[in-house]
């Protein structure tokens, strides 16, 4: 049964005062629920509450022990302090030499490179003679980046990124409002022209200056790892495909030129946009390299000698590697993250660099959650940090061999106190498999005051595309803060990662929506809600709402569009109802272009399904998107209009992407979140007899 505006306002004025949660009951206006809701929401988005602290160390070359920025309780500033090993104990503060860590400083520490005026110089810190090392031409708009010393810190290697053809997209600016300014920005758009690139290597002493010949495809091409290949005379080149189907690593030297050694195609795409398989690792005094690929249908590790022959899988198995950690040549071992069985959680493995593929856990076997480590030098200890949704984290200072905790660094117990205090459910983890047998991780968040003998309207959190994972059992992740104060305004929240999202699920999971963001995902997150519908009774599948932002913003349309019949509500943050007027550096990498891929294009479009519209919707943006800029998304609001659909838009007045410029924005926006929400979808449990 759906129900009408008028019985959703009464309905919701009757549970406040009856069966909501505690967080509602004590009040039924709308001015009491605000300051309730809005009081939890400042805790999360104005005063931080829930923030784990920064935590900043940094190991002594030589592994002997760390300098943390703390800070001085007396002058509120942070200081550094530094600690020995292995006993952790305080010892003198070191007046380590900055420039050390300055990449623009040169190893000998002779000279620092500046960028200015489009141009690369170089200042001799003896005699502070300034030497110009490039020489921008006056009608390119030219830039440079990755600067990087030889070894020998006689030559540098960089990236020049020419964007003179790259179109300019106009943006209004703050200022008089009769007359305001303009500012225009280059957007390299799906099909369009992008940045063309060039790798330089430029000699100090004589300014002699090299362009690597590396060929450069008309349409464009993007680059990953560029540095030099562990001396001063070769130069390491990641080179990928425009579509990114294609990835090469280019060695040059100035005798032999350009070699591959190594080259990978694949029909979707060689890299995702998460980067999780860029650039390589040396070992063995440059003798040998780990790559990172996916082209055995997992992303595993690969030893390689340095002319390209493969030695080795380092990773066998059905299992993902999620993402590379160290190697310790000593050991002769690869540490990695993986979570083989869950994949919500990260772990941390090695496994010999044999081939043997013995796989060991080293993060604790009865920690589930999210581990990371930063090793020190010699790979011994390490900063090891541990969280799950609903604890903080907690870093620990610990010895790697038998995963010995020497001292607790930081387990941010003001924040662990402040979440006793709310009370909350404990967030459950799920999973959900639908009719055909596919099955998908979630995450649910129950009411304080839950009844299980009664039925909970549904707000579905969807993100759903190649980018990124939603359901991490890892602190503070896929929004899961507001999710508890919505929550607690009588809903059910769930989150569901389909098919598409960068599980460690295999690559054929993750390549499933190649070629068409957003129908694959739209079903899957359907068929989820069902079969979370069929494994528990308390599910109102009557009453679903469903919101996103940036894509899940555009699969939150998608929803309401195509599939009507079960969605009521819908809240898209920054969507892209035209997918074709994004940009060209994500979108490309999963459909290619209109011209490659024209049909892939219009069955993923929201706007062409613009006509299901059945239920409430709101569409939220800023004027000063700079991503998915505000154009794209008028585009539906003008077709919305000519159909004479019922729709809301808010616009946040030159905000971009994040709508967190300007005081109290973000807040603003969760609030308004939260108030479409309980406008237009009754919260709090009804007896059975009124859903069916």
């Amino acid at each position: 049964m759906k129900y009408t505006t008028n019985l959703i306002v009464m309905s919701a004025a009757l549970l406040l005062i009856s069966d909501c949660s505690v967080l509602l009951a004590q009040t039924s206006t709308e001015s009491g629920w605000r300051s309730i809701v809005e009081d939890r929401l400042k805790a999360v988005y104005t005063r931080r509450e829930f923030k784990e602290k920064s935590f900043d160390a940094e190991w002594f070359p030589d592994s002997s022990g760390y300098t943390i920025q703390e800070r001085d309780t007396a002058t509120n500033k942070k200081t550094p302090v530094s600690y020995s090993l292995p006993t952790a104990e305080q010892t003198k503060n070191l007046n380590t030499d900055a420039s050390k860590n300055n990449p623009m400083i040169s190893p000998d520490g002779n000279h620092r490179l500046e960028v200015r005026a489009r141009n690369i110089f170089v200042r001799d810190l003896k005699t502070d003679k300034v030497s110009q090392l490039t020489n921008k031409a006056k009608d390119r708009d030219l830039s440079y980046r990755n600067l990087k010393w030889s070894p020998d810190s006689r030559r540098v290697v960089f990236v020049q990124a020419d964007a003179t053809d790259v179109p300019l997209r106009a943006m209004l600016v703050p200022g008089d409002p009769t007359f305001p300014g303009v500012r225009k920005q280059k957007y390299g758009r799906v099909g369009g022209n992008i940045e063309m690139l060039r790798v330089g290597v430029v000699d100090i002493a004589d300014q002699n200056l090299r362009w690597l010949p590396i060929e450069l495809p008309q349409e464009g091409y993007y680059l990953g790892q560029v540095e030099w290949a562990g001396n001063s005379d070769e130069v390491l080149v990641e080179k990928l495909s425009r579509f990114r189907d294609v990835r090469d690593f280019l060695l040059w030297s100035m005798q032999d030129g350009v070699n591959t050694i190594f080259h990978e195609k694949n029909s979707a795409w060689a890299v995702g946009s998460q980067e999780k398989n860029l650039n390589l690792i040396w070992l063995r005094d440059g003798k040998e390299f780990i790559v990172i690929s996916e082209k055995d249908g997992w992303r595993h590790a690969f030893l390689h000698s340095r002319d390209g022959k493969e030695l080795a899988v380092l990773t066998p198995g059905e299992y993902d590697v999620i993402d590379r950690s160290v190697v310790d040549e000593e050991l002769n071992c690869f540490y990695f993250y993986a979570s083989p069985k869950n994949g919500t959680q990260k772990d941390l493995y090695r496994v010999p660099l044999d081939g043997s593929g013995k796989m060991e856990q080293i993060s604790p076997a009865d920690q589930q959650g999210t581990h990371d480590y930063d090793f020190s030098p010699d790979r011994k200890w390490a900063f090891h940090t541990f969280s799950t949704l609903d604890q903080p984290p907690v870093i620990d200072l610990v010895e790697i061999s038998q995963h010995r905790t020497v001292k607790v660094l930081e387990d941010n117990h003001q924040i662990q106190a402040r979440m006793e205090k709310l009370n909350h459910r404990p967030t459950e983890l799920l999973t959900l498999t639908t009719d055909d047998d596919i099955s998908m991780d979630a995450y649910l968040v129950k009411p304080r005051n839950f009844d299980p003998s009664k039925k909970y309207p549904v707000f579905v959190y969807v993100y759903g595309e190649p980018y990124a994972q939603m359901v991490l059992n890892k602190w503070g992740y896929g929004q899961i803060d507001f999710h508890r104060v919505v929550a607690d305004m009588g809903y059910l929240v769930v989150s569901i990662d389909n098919r598409g999202t960068p599980a460690p699920k295999g690559a054929a999971w993750r390549r499933s929506i190649y070629g068409c963001l957003g129908p694959l995902s739209t079903e899957d997150q359907a068929a989820a809600m069902q079969a979370l519908g069929r494994m528990h009774s308390y599910v109102d599948l009557s009453r679903v709402g469903i919101w996103g932002w940036s894509g899940g913003g555009s699969n939150t349309l998608n929803a309401m569009f195509r599939k009507p019949d079960l969605y009521d509500v819908g809240i898209a943050v920054v969507p892209k109802p035209q997918p074709w007027l994004y940009n060209a550096w994500f979108q490309e990498i999963y459909m290619k272009d209109r011209k490659v891929n024209p049909e892939g294009y219009a069955k993923s479009a929201p706007i062409n399904f613009a006509e299901g519209l059945k239920g409430r919707l709101l569409i939220v943006t800023g004027s000063g998107e700079t991503n998915t800029h505000i154009q794209i998304i008028e585009g539906l609001v003008d077709k919305l209009i000519a159909m004479g659909k019922s729709f809301d838009y808010m616009v946040y007045p030159n905000r971009d992407h994040g709508l967190q410029e300007g005081e109290g924005s973000r807040l603003h926006v969760q609030m308004l979140v939260a108030r479409y929400l309980f406008e237009h979808l009754p919260p709090g449990p009804m007896p059975v007899d009124e859903t069916n």
